[in-house]
């Protein structure tokens, strides 16, 4: 089973290494010893964590959907001709990006600052490990 070492989880969880240290002290996040006597969280266990303590805001569109891929976020980016336009939302840790018609831009409003919602439905993604993650 993979362990991570609390500085890195602490970057998987975006946050620092002292949070990490605190929910480990008030037994929010179980760690144990590794052979080197250095604290580490069970990957399991981290995954676990990770999606309980994720927070996404409310979905502002209140529209019934199948895909169940969204991702809410700010728009810091268009880049727009004629035709077609790139647009892209930091979605909390995430940057997202979309191609898109340039009409749809102007009709949706979009524009750095603007509260927005990507929506993404796939029947392929792909999914990599690091090398010696297994």
């Amino acid at each position: 089973m993979p362990q991570f070492r609390l500085s890195e989880a602490a970057r998987l969880l975006g946050v620092s290494d002292d949070t990490v240290r605190r929910w480990v002290r008030a037994g929010q996040l179980a760690a144990t010893d590794d052979a080197a006597g250095r604290k580490v969280v069970d990957g399991a266990q981290l995954a676990g964590f990770a999606r309980a303590q994720a927070s996404e805001p409310d979905d502002p569109s209140a529209v019934g959907r199948s895909a169940r891929n969204r991702f809410v976020g700010l728009v810091t980016e268009v880049v727009a001709d004629k035709v077609m336009a790139q647009v892209e939302l930091q979605c909390g840790a995430h940057r997202v990006v979309s191609l898109m018609s340039t009409e749809a831009v102007r009709e949706l409003g979009l524009r750095p600052g603007v509260l927005a919602v990507a929506v993404v439905k796939a029947t392929t993604v792909v999914v990599e490990t690091p090398e010696g993650s297994r």
